[in-house]
């Protein structure tokens, strides 16, 4: 699986997500920016990402993902 397809289905189940992947063809690591992060609990964020490749999960196209979840506000507050 490419990175860049794995980019598309998160930004594809997360519109407006900015979305940053990097991976080595089966395991990969995520870092899913969104305003729809704000108010939620880590395991409801993590299964909103985890969604949008539950079927490359299921069919083992996609072994692992790691994920990084953060709001905007988040991620402004990181780069201080």
């Amino acid at each position: 699986m490419e990175i860049e397809t794995v980019e598309q289905l998160i930004r594809r189940g997360i519109p407006g997500a900015e979305v940053q992947v990097s991976g080595d063809g089966s395991h990969f690591d995520a870092v899913v920016v969104s305003e729809v992060f704000g108010g939620l609990s880590p395991i409801k964020k993590q299964r909103l990402v985890m969604d949008t490749v539950k079927a490359q999960i299921a069919s083992g196209e996609l072994h692992a993902l790691s994920i990084k979840t953060l709001t905007p506000a988040q991620r402004a507050e990181q780069g201080s």
